[in-house]
């Protein structure tokens, strides 16, 4: 994969998960990225900088493909959504604890529903296997954790955030490109206007494919002559195949599994990048989680759903939560998982749901933690439980936010118990006793 991909891949899903996952910035970090393409704008001269900044950016769509009367077109209406910059540093993957993280995204809810996916689809995902040879559990997988299977695509209109961010705040070279792109979408036909909506970053549809990712690996499978994400479930299902595939995943080889070490093991040679081949770390003593050796021959993992791993296969140890908290080996099939989101806890999510998905269970060492993260189901309930105390907390979505945190701290506060908001079980059982 070249540099220039990586980077892409990178920076466009690390701006991911944030509108699920975290609330809005404060307005006082919403001013601080504010900054526009000239000097800093006052808030009531937003609008005019807009118009002026679309104007200066229209010779360069126009270089980049973009017809004059496609960009004017669609730019005619536009208005700055300066929501969206509010969003730049807030990257859950990096800030939300590994068990929080794993247990909204990976739950029995959406193992059920993965698995109904997995029969409804099954002959599209057949046919997208034979022409990428990526497995339906992992495809499905990724459908699952980007947008629970459809049901969540994003409700931010794409030109409207990424004309904002091409405009004002950090990064706005990169968001340029990801504008024209879209633009150019538009142009070809691919996804109505009305329909393209997504993330606060651009990401869209069924696998939310930032647009620069769309144009280079979307795929026509239904034969309908576009590349449509958004209505076409054979499309977005081939197309993330079609990015796994390029991003060099293997389908004879695991893209990991949880294993145990022995006792003094040195840490300080664990990372993803620290490969070492498979027989190194049998030699220093590690173990699958269930006590079996480390290398296999294939023929052992007969059934189980994995490939055997070689004992020159190049892996790395990955330890998530620490020494104290379950350890992985992982494999250049884990880096084509991180390629997508460029974050470790994302690509273990993706990982560990497809193993769900084929009908393994959770994972045999526990978080270093007293207080586990919740299930979307116990989220849910926790929200319930606070509108029944009287806070007005919104939509119940298990989606917890700013209104959910604000309301959990000042009911926790009533009980005597000190909170930064953080929806945990101790929080969840704290307010089970306050509603009996």
């Amino acid at each position: 994969m070249s540099i220039d991909l990586q980077f892409h891949l990178r920076v466009r899903r690390r701006l991911r998960f944030a509108i699920a996952l975290l609330a809005t910035a404060s307005a006082g970090a919403l001013a601080q990225g504010t900054a526009t393409i000239g000097a800093p704008a006052a808030a009531e001269s937003r609008p005019a900088d807009f118009a002026a900044c679309l104007a200066r950016l229209r010779p360069d769509a126009l270089a980049k493909g973009v017809s004059g009367e496609a960009f004017d077109r669609h730019t005619a209406a536009l208005a700055p959504d300066m929501a969206v910059l509010g969003f730049l540093d807030a990257q859950p993957e990096f800030v939300t604890p590994i068990w929080d993280y794993l247990a909204a995204l990976v739950d029995d809810e959406r193992v059920a529903d993965g698995r109904a996916m997995l029969a409804q689809w099954a002959e599209v995902l057949a046919k997208v296997q034979a022409e990428y040879d990526v497995d339906p559990a992992t495809v499905v997988a990724v459908w699952g954790v980007e947008s629970d299977f459809g049901r969540r695509f994003g409700k931010r209109p794409l030109l409207e955030s990424l004309s904002t961010l091409s405009c004002y705040g950090r990064r706005q070279s990169f968001f340029r490109g990801e504008f024209f792109t879209t633009l150019k979408i538009l142009q070809e036909g691919h996804v109505a206007a009305d329909k393209l909506n997504g993330s606060w970053a651009g990401a869209f549809g069924h696998t939310q494919f930032m647009p620069s990712t769309f144009m280079r690996l979307a795929v026509d499978f239904d034969g309908d002559g576009r590349r449509d994400l958004v209505d076409s479930v054979p499309d977005a299902l081939a197309s993330t195949a079609n990015f796994l595939k390029r991003a060099g995943w293997r389908s004879a080889l695991p893209w990991g599994f949880e294993v145990k070490l022995p006792a003094g093991f040195d840490a300080s040679a664990v990372g993803r990048r620290s490969k070492q081949p498979a027989s190194v770390w049998a030699s220093r003593g590690v173990k699958r989680a269930d006590g079996s050796p480390l290398v296999q021959p294939r023929e052992a993992n007969a059934g189980r759903g994995d490939a055997a791993l070689g004992a020159d296969t190049p892996s790395a140890i990955l330890l998530p939560a620490g020494p104290q908290g379950p350890a992985f080996l992982v494999t250049r099939n884990f880096d084509a998982l991180y390629s997508y989101n460029a974050a470790e806890s994302y690509a273990l999510a993706i990982a560990h749901l497809a193993d769900r998905l084929r009908g393994g269970g959770t994972f045999a060492a526990a978080w270093p933690t007293d207080d586990p993260g919740l299930s979307r189901a116990e989220r849910r309930e926790l929200q319930t439980l606070l509108v029944k105390l009287g806070h007005d907390i919104g939509e119940i979505d298990g989606a917890i936010g700013a209104r959910t945190r604000e309301a959990l701290k000042a009911e926790l506060a009533k009980l005597g118990i000190e909170s930064d908001g953080r929806a945990g079980k101790k929080a969840l059982l704290a307010l089970r006793s306050a509603v009996r």
